[in-house]
């Protein structure tokens, strides 16, 4: 693999080119790795499984140490890929907290944050589409 990011990189077996792969992506493909899961009424709503996380989205924890605990996204930090969750920190020795960066891959989105008109507008356009599929099915049967 060449020295930097490179969209004709199929992939390989090697952990390591798969790092080095993300690390060096550019921002608009960086983008995509943010994605997490919809809870099941979510998924239900708006046909979709997963969507890239935002700032003011509520979501739960589904492995690790705080495995369960539920909060709004706080900060995304795009360049390490990671987020962090109101309400998840640890105490450091001089007694200040400080938030812990999760992976959004180990989080499920249980309530969207539809302030921004994009995303919303976004959103609309799936719900008609999806009503439209489910009349279609129903009136082939």
């Amino acid at each position: 693999m060449k020295k930097q990011f490179s969209n004709k990189w199929k992939g390989s077996k090697q952990p390591r080119k798969k790092r080095k792969y993300m690390a060096k992506a550019p921002q608009h493909i960086k983008i995509k790795f943010m994605g997490a899961n919809l809870s099941k009424e979510l998924r239900q709503k708006y046909g979709r499984r997963s969507v890239i996380v935002r700032k003011g989205d509520k979501v739960k924890v589904m492995r690790g140490g705080f495995k369960k605990k539920e909060g709004k996204v706080t900060n995304v930090f795009m360049k390490l890929g990671k987020i962090t969750i109101e309400g998840i920190q640890r105490k450091k020795i001089d007694g200040s907290k400080v938030d812990i960066k999760i992976s959004p891959s180990k989080v499920k989105i249980m309530d969207l944050n539809l302030d921004d008109k994009n995303r919303s507008k976004m959103f609309k356009k799936e719900t008609n589409i999806n009503q439209d599929k489910k009349e279609k099915m129903e009136n082939k049967k």
